[in-house]
């Protein structure tokens, strides 16, 4: 388990973005060789630089199906992936699964020896583009209780980018982490409202004097504006400004990396 509480510095979560995955609308190949490749070269680049630890998700498998349509083949090509990245790399890994998918995320986690998912909603609810996400602390919670003696944390979303909040916006981010906490999550996140946008850093702050659980930035930190953040988060997620470009499709640029992780 990460123990933020250890550390003088954020724990920087490099992404891992595996290619498509069998069953998905992209996938074209048959073989998994190359999609593995791609994803241990990334994951090796992004250690070599500094992150601390690595994310891997199936971020290239949209149009995304929500959590209880996700199939057997997407886990069982999300754990050939991050088996592969977990054996290639010393740093801990994580797991999330799209959209939502937390049992799914539990059982690759458990399966290849990761230390964390993330769940986008793991209380409350939000309208994603492909509909109505609930939370779903309760089945992923069963389902650890079944996996007796998982020590797999859960970091759980609290406004997650990508979508309308609308039917819960009379509760506050610090409420919205009261109920991940009351409903056993390890950690929260905090987005901005879409991939590459960055949280205000007065809501961050603010929610850090109030959190009893560790607070993770989740989208839009860049080397330039780390340090409005620093001082008040345990840990960050980064994808987009890792890439070339700082687009998250492109791949991993070790020189950017390294830039953030100095300015961290």
């Amino acid at each position: 388990m990460i123990r933020f509480t250890d550390r003088e510095k954020p724990f920087v979560i490099g992404m891992v973005h595996a290619r498509p995955l069998p069953g998905s609308y992209r996938y074209e190949s048959g073989d998994m060789s190359e999609i593995t490749d791609i994803a241990v070269e990334e994951a090796k680049t992004l250690e070599a630089n500094g992150v601390d630890g690595l994310q891997v998700e199936n971020m290239w498998d949209f149009p995304y199906a929500r959590g209880e349509e996700i199939g057997p083949e997407t886990v069982a090509g999300l754990t050939a992936v991050s088996q592969k990245v977990k054996d290639s790399v010393s740093v801990p890994i994580g797991i999330n699964c799209h959209l939502n998918g937390g049992l799914q995320a539990l059982a690759v986690a458990e399966a290849v020896g990761a230390q964390w998912i993330r769940v986008f909603s793991w209380v409350n609810g939000y309208i994603s583009n492909v509909g109505y996400i609930e939370g779903i602390a309760n089945e992923v919670l069963d389902l650890k209780k079944k996996l007796v003696g998982s020590s797999v944390t859960v970091f759980a979303d609290i406004m997650v980018k990508h979508g309308s909040h609308v039917i819960t916006e009379d509760r506050t981010l610090a409420e919205r982490c009261e109920d991940a906490a009351n409903y056993q999550a390890d950690a929260v996140i905090v987005t901005g409202e879409e991939t590459g946008k960055s949280p205000a850093p007065e809501s961050v702050a603010d929610l850090k004097t109030k959190s009893e659980l560790p607070v993770l930035v989740g989208s839009g930190l860049t080397a330039e504006n780390i340090s409005k953040y620093s001082d008040h988060i345990d840990g960050c997620i980064v994808g987009s400004y890792f890439k070339e470009n700082g687009k998250w499709d492109k791949p991993v640029s070790g020189s950017r990396v390294k830039k953030f992780v100095n300015e961290v």
